[in-house]
């Protein structure tokens, strides 16, 4: 084997280790945003993880974050609490960088 096949091998495989901790990292901050939005609508117990379960599963509905977003801003909206894409969005992006760090520390 080559030094340039090697080399191609260690960023593929460098490559991958970064998708799969993005992929992780990413269910992790929805699992958490979920059970904040379950703390913000008043669910207690066993609700908190179902919620947040409803939550990791909703981003597979398509790429991107539109979907997780809508989801708990609808909820949210629904049971009265005063939260703007903006502040949802914030959220998302603080507990992203919680998730990464947890995830990195797990490895």
């Amino acid at each position: 084997m080559s030094q340039f096949d090697d080399r191609e091998k260690a960023a593929e495989s460098q490559y991958s280790h970064s998708k799969e901790v993005e992929f992780k990292a990413t269910a992790r901050r929805n699992k958490l945003l979920g059970v904040w939005a379950a703390g913000l609508m008043g669910l207690e117990g066993e609700a908190i993880d179902a919620y947040a379960r409803q939550v990791v599963e909703s981003d597979f509905e398509e790429v991107g974050d539109d979907d997780v977003l809508r989801k708990v801003k609808g909820d949210l909206d629904e049971k009265g609490c005063d939260q703007s894409d903006h502040q949802v969005r914030r959220q998302m992006d603080d507990l992203m960088v919680t998730a990464l760090a947890q995830v990195k520390s797990e490895i």
